[in-house]
């Protein structure tokens, strides 16, 4: 189901690469990303799984689901807001992520909150 105005989750996220744990010559790039989940819909939700979709420059995809999030299945009330942050390994300098959280209402009633895609890459080297 999609979202509506009763259910509705905001997703931004924020993006950091991580120098001192990436190995360039070895083809390691580490970053991070914090999500910030912002309940602007009418009622309260509950996060239960994520899927994410995660693309290097070379054309690897890796599909990841999994309950919750860093270990919590958040539960937002109307005009709260939830924060995590989490990392990813690529094998190139630039890739990029996207993906949804599946919510509940108090109601029962399931929706998807999706994560518009955002790139990950080094300061600087994307113009």
């Amino acid at each position: 189901m999609k979202q509506t105005d009763d259910a509705h989750i905001d997703v931004e996220v924020i993006t950091d690469y991580i120098e001192e744990h990436s190995k360039p010559e070895d083809d390691r790039y580490v970053f991070s990303y914090t999500v910030t989940l912002h309940n602007t819909g009418k009622q309260p939700a509950r996060l239960l799984t994520r899927h994410w979709i995660i693309n290097d420059a070379n054309g690897n995809t890796q599909e990841v689901h999994g309950e919750g999030v860093v270990g919590e299945q958040p539960y937002l009330r109307p005009g709260e807001s939830f924060r995590y942050t989490s990392g990813t390994v690529l094998e190139t300098p630039v890739g990029c992520m996207e993906g949804s959280y599946q919510m509940v209402t108090d109601d029962g009633a399931p929706f998807d909150a999706d994560i518009p895609p955002f790139t990950l890459s080094p300061p600087n080297l994307l113009h």
